[in-house]
């Protein structure tokens, strides 16, 4: 028996060998390449370091150097230099179109060895490493080279670099010296530090920038020179000192003031200004023929005023806020020395022109789309949106939204046959300031009022209809580049549960938690969410992403209505919040590693002893632990013995937790990959409340509930986990996404059967594939 599965690994085993080299050879390029030609395949670069000491941020200098291995080999797969095969199979007479397509869509041009330029490559390596403070370098060069096919192998002996004792400023009593003594303090150039030519170029900037603040207009970086002094030491030590170079011009070492605002609030590019009899609001002038925007409404979003110094950054945050208004395609800030000459207190002077031009105010949009959901429910669908900017001549932004689709479920096992028709129409009116508070100046961005009203309608084959309504008044805006919060004081939905099936109440009649979810149908209250997200950061190495969300309902409509109804509707009480918290780990191109924790606990009082259904928490699918199918994980140990439809509504829970591990991958042009483990579940921490005449059935389904359900101290042996693999097109930030997942842990399996090996045990829950729009995280 053993015998003869050797033998057949090996067979299987010898005939994908086999396969894999038939492939590798049909690809071959070698017989294309050209005479007098040869393939050029890469290079190397080996560094020895001729010191035994400690050099700062040496593994950076030699990742620095790499990128300068000039030119770039054709990419290859395994091995295969795919691109390149495409690219010789179109030059054929007759290529035909399959290999013209294939080489429009992937075809690389050849890199040919006759294209490399070692001595240039040296030439740079050299030049790299003086800027680096490893001066008197030596770079070599030699090439390995086949028939075909050659390489070549760089190396570079790298001496004890040269380091810093001191650093100071070389001033006199121009005022501008003070200045710049001011921006050294936050200096990154440190006594210790070995020499480094692009850290003072960067000096230079931020000084700059600093000088910019301070009122500094015709000031340049240029203006500034480093100087290395090594007369003092014969060990690779040196000084350095900071001065201003000779014959700067005096109009560039003097501040400036503004002293006039004009604003052209509905200007078109290309137009000549025309002179009209400006409306004056706290100092600033605005030039409009026919009024497009109120000045009195404008004014606030211009952080700069008569009389102040010069600043860039203030410059900046002002051309944002107008910006983020929502009613301009292009802001165009100007500044035009009026006087050159100083003051008596020592400044210029800075005429600023400020031209707006508008978007178009109103517009109409129609998409067809292609809908899917973290329930598994996939279709077509339409959308019509309307949009009127500048609404009420204050940046107000009207904008009314109607959609209907069409959804079937297509990844949720035997719930297959479940369909759905919706719809909807929302109304949102943003207005870019505080309502009803006074106009804010703050700095970063626009803080936006938003208020909504809108209307949805569902109708689920074999089961129900479901009508809702829902307002909302509350406030978004950015602390920073990475913060963000939205409140809303104000949240009202409204759910209307009709048209229900016998099969749907057979459901809530087994089920007293599910039924009471469904029978609280007004849920007022305040909503809160924050998120901090340094993926905004394309330079960060390791961003963060943290998301927290905190509903609470029914707290004040308790106070007002001083029973468990309004307006004859029974309203939720419940207090809820979750966290979403990433790390990534980026290296390489494209290659990331991200670490996902996420948990969300529910709790109902007063008049609810559950929470809504809208409200409760699921486990399992394509945006959750991927190796279970859509809300099959939980609540703890707790699966449903009837049929799937039933099941679907069954499994949620108040508390979930969940952690995610993905390696993501590029593997040819748009096509990425992914490798990622799961794990996750929800659990009950309340008991549904048992009314007079349920039924025993219902009695015993939720004794088993609350038994299997329920939140414990062994919650860890209860985690559903599950490991996969997938394929991702990513165009431009549109993801479509192929996962195949198994599991390793199924939780509501008994104890000591629990732990498989995935993709190789289990029954028809061994394979779960998950289709999907967007990225799970």
């Amino acid at each position: 028996m053993h015998e003869q599965v050797g033998r057949y690994g090996m067979g299987r085993g010898s005939f994908l060998l086999m396969m894999a080299l038939l492939f590798s050879f049909s690809c071959s390029v070698e017989k294309y390449i050209p005479e007098g030609e040869v393939l050029y395949t890469g290079a190397e670069l080996e560094t020895n370091l001729l010191t035994e000491e400690k050099v700062q941020d040496i593994k950076k200098v030699k990742a620095e150097l790499q990128t300068l291995l000039q030119p770039q080999p054709n990419s290859s797969v395994l091995g295969m230099r795919l691109g390149l095969y495409y690219h010789y199979k179109a030059q054929r007479e007759k290529p035909g179109f399959l290999n013209k397509w294939l080489n429009k869509k992937f075809g690389e041009e050849p890199v040919y060895l006759s294209q490399a330029n070692p001595e240039r490559v040296e030439e740079l390596i050299l030049n790299r490493l003086d800027n680096k403070g490893f001066f008197y370098s030596r770079v070599s060069s030699e090439v390995d080279s086949s028939a075909k096919k050659a390489a070549i192998r760089y190396s570079a002996e790298l001496p004890r670099p040269y380091t810093m004792q001191t650093f100071q400023l070389e001033k006199d009593s121009l005022p501008i010296y003070s200045a710049i003594e001011d921006a050294l303090t936050d200096s990154q150039i440190q006594n210790g530090q070995r020499f480094d030519l692009s850290l003072m170029k960067f000096e230079r900037e931020r000084i700059d920038n600093e000088l910019k603040k301070k009122g500094y207009y015709n000031f340049n970086p240029d203006f500034l020179i480093f100087e290395a002094d090594t007369n003092r030491y014969d060990n690779r030590k040196f000084d350095l000192f900071l001065r201003l170079k000779s014959q700067v011009p005096e109009r560039s070492i003097i501040p400036y003031e503004i002293d006039s605002i004009t604003v052209y609030p509905n200007y078109t590019l290309g137009d000549s200004v025309e002179v009209t009899s400006p409306k004056m609001v706290n100092g600033l002038a605005f030039v409009q023929n026919e009024e497009y925007f109120k000045p009195e409404q404008l004014e606030p979003y211009i952080l700069f005023e008569k009389g102040q110094p010069y600043n860039a950054y203030t410059a900046q945050l002002t051309s944002n806020r107008l910006s983020n208004i929502g009613s301009y395609k292009f802001v165009n800030i100007q500044f035009t020395e009026t006087d050159t000459t100083a003051n008596k207190d020592g400044a210029g002077s800075l005429h600023s022109e400020i031209f707006l031009s508008p978007l178009t105010k109103r517009s109409i949009r129609a998409e067809l789309q292609a809908v899917t959901k973290s329930n598994g429910f996939a279709g077509p669908g339409i959308s019509v949106a309307y949009s009127n900017r500048n609404l009420f001549k204050g940046g107000e932004t009207l904008s009314i939204i109607g959609n209907f689709q069409y959804a079937t479920q297509i990844s949720g096992g035997d719930n297959q046959n479940l369909s759905s028709i919706g719809g909807g129409l929302k109304t949102d009116l943003t207005i870019p300031r505080l309502v009803p508070f006074s106009p804010s100046r703050f700095k970063y961005a626009v803080p936006k009022t938003k208020i909504s009203l809108g209307g949805d309608f569902l109708n689920r084959s074999k089961l129900y209809s479901l009508t809702s309504f829902n307002t909302s008044f509350g406030y978004t805006w950015n602390a920073n580049r990475y913060v963000f919060h939205a409140l809303n004081p104000i949240s009202v939905n409204y759910v209307n549960l009709t048209n229900t099936t016998e099969e749907f109440e057979a459901i809530l009649d087994k089920n007293p938690f599910l039924r009471r979810s469904f029978e609280q149908q007004f849920i007022a209250g305040l909503t809160y969410t924050f998120t901090y997200n340094e993926l905004v950061d394309e330079d960060k190495s390791n961003p963060i992403f943290v998301s927290t969300n905190i509903d609470l309902a029914g707290n004040l409509l308790s106070l007002v209505s001083g029973n468990e109804t309004i307006f004859g509707l029974e309203f939720a009480q419940y207090a809820k919040a979750d966290v979403d918290f990433r790390y990534y780990f980026r290296w390489a191109k494209e290659r990331t590693l991200i670490a996902r924790l996420y948990g969300g606990w529910g709790v109902p009082y007063g008049n609810s002893t559950t929470l809504p259904f809208v409200k409760q928490f699921f486990s399992g699918g394509p945006y959750s632990v991927r190796a279970f199918k859509i809300r099959s994980l939980g609540p703890g140990t707790f699966t449903s013995t009837d049929d799937s439809t039933t099941s679907f509504f069954d499994q949620s829970g108040n508390l979930s937790l969940e952690a995610n591990l993905e390696y993501r991958f590029p593997i040819w042009s748009y096509l990425k990959g992914a490798f990622f483990a799961d794990a996750g579940n929800v659990w009950l921490t309340t008991e549904a409340e048992l009314l007079d005449g349920e039924s025993e059935e219902a009695i015993a389904f939720n004794e088993r509930l609350q038994t299997e359900g329920k939140f414990g101290k062994d919650w860890t042996k209860e985690l559903g986990v599950g490991v996969g693999f997938g394929l991702r097109v990513d165009i431009q930030s549109f993801v479509i996404r192929l996962d195949l997942a198994s599991p390793v842990r199924v939780p509501y399996l008994p104890e000591g059967e629990r732990s498989r090996i995935p993709f190789f045990e289990g029954g028809d829950d061994n394979l779960i594939f998950n289709f999907a729009i967007g990225y799970p995280f």
